[in-house]
């Protein structure tokens, strides 16, 4: 990188009787954003991945447990899971990052890395992004744990949790699919706008919420450090909604839309 190659729009360069190659042109201080993009990508498209997989997890377990013992233990867990369901996401998102995790000591072995950001946004996303499914996986489990092949299984003296792991969890993973893959586009959206507003992934480490918010002072003179990360938010947030619908339809053709 080069102070002197700064809000390049153009792919050559000469500086010097040096030239330079910049697919989409440098930042404020010089860096390749083609570059910049590539590295992005993989960071936020890593935290929406490891969000939706590890949220769909725990959705998994408790909404197996509170649909298949019902009772008290259904009654706890779906309240817990209704109350916080009931919280304003993105004002509770900004709190828990302003909270810092190193202080926690159970956490600080996790978050304080060189990616200390990076893992402290997968643990905020993650602790608010298991609800949905989890009210997916009690609704399956309470359709299915009374159907014969359950009763047989409880007949012939089977444990809970083999009932659980070989009965019901084929029978949730479809719907499951369809969660995590509409879970991986609303995880980078809610990563990026608080990256966007300072309190996400921290430079010097790039993502597509902070180089937008690296690109706010210079939205007149660079457009482009705007305009290429947005276009990547909004295009890969629509191909995963895109087939998080295609998944239901081809699970469920009911569900298709006429």
């Amino acid at each position: 990188q080069s102070l002197h190659c700064r809000h390049i729009h153009y792919v050559f360069y000469t500086f010097n009787s040096f030239k330079t190659f910049h697919l989409f042109g440098t930042d404020e201080l010089g860096r390749d954003v083609f570059i910049r993009l590539v590295y992005g990508t993989r960071v936020s498209m890593g935290v929406g991945v490891l969000v939706a997989i590890a949220s769909a997890l725990i959705g998994l377990l408790i909404g197996s447990i509170a649909g298949f013992y019902g009772g008290i233990v259904d009654t706890v867990l779906m309240r817990v899971t209704d109350g916080l369901l009931s919280l304003p996401t993105i004002p509770v998102l900004i709190l828990m990052a302003a909270v810092d995790m190193t202080k926690i000591p159970w956490l600080k072995a996790i978050v304080s890395t060189s990616n200390e950001s990076v893992f402290k946004m997968i643990i905020i996303l993650c602790m608010f992004s298991w609800m949905y499914v989890a009210r997916l996986v009690r609704g399956s489990i309470l359709s299915i744990r009374e159907r014969e092949f359950v009763l047989a299984a409880r007949t012939l003296g089977a444990k809970d949790s083999t009932i659980i792991i070989r009965h019901m969890f084929p029978n949730v993973i479809a719907p499951m699919l369809v969660s995590i893959t509409l879970g991986v586009g609303e995880s980078i959206l809610f990563e990026a706008a608080l990256s966007f507003l300072g309190l996400g992934i921290m430079p010097p480490t790039p993502s597509w919420g902070n180089m937008l918010n690296n690109a706010t002072e210079l939205i007149y003179q660079a457009p482009f450090l705007a305009i290429l990360p947005g276009i990547l938010i909004l295009m890969t947030t629509v191909s995963f909604n895109y087939l998080g619908d295609g998944l239901q339809d081809a699970i469920d053709p009911k569900s298709m839309r006429r």
